[in-house]
């Protein structure tokens, strides 16, 4: 039997079980029959972060950012293609620091843009800065 992972789908927050083999064919949710990857970016709201960071085998990294953050507004094109190389093999979402803040503050968010990796519901990484997309690529790669 094929090894498979949960992936949580992006729209409706439900579990979907995806052979391995075929993450990268993308797929649909069983439930909504929304895509499972975008090749984007998901909005992370007090609603769907604990299902994809702890309910998801895949890895999740999380942008915090705010809007009125230039640094944050100037690493988020990068964020973006970092999600087009990233995805299938990792989930990348961005969570608004000033909309969740009980969020922010459940992983001591002090300065933004801060990127963390969860891996089972267990943060295994954590940078601050802006990052150009190579960078975020080949660090989220060495944690994951």
């Amino acid at each position: 039997m094929s090894e498979s992972k949960i992936v949580i789908c992006p729209a409706c927050a439900s579990a979907n079980r995806v052979p391995v083999e075929k993450l990268g064919a993308g797929g649909t949710c069983g439930r909504c029959h929304a895509a499972l990857f975008q090749a984007a970016p998901l909005t992370l709201t007090a609603a769907n972060f604990d299902a994809h960071a702890g309910r998801g085998d895949l890895p999740l990294l999380v942008d915090f950012w705010a809007e009125w953050c230039g640094p944050c507004r100037q690493m988020a094109p990068a964020f973006a293609a970092a999600a087009r190389e990233l995805e299938p093999r990792m989930r990348l979402g961005k969570l608004d620091t000033e909309a969740e803040s009980a969020i922010a503050a459940r992983y001591a968010i002090r300065s933004i843009p801060t990127m963390i990796l969860v891996k089972g519901g267990r943060e295994v990484g954590r940078q601050s800065g802006a990052m150009p997309a190579s960078a975020i690529v080949g660090w989220a790669r060495g944690l994951a």
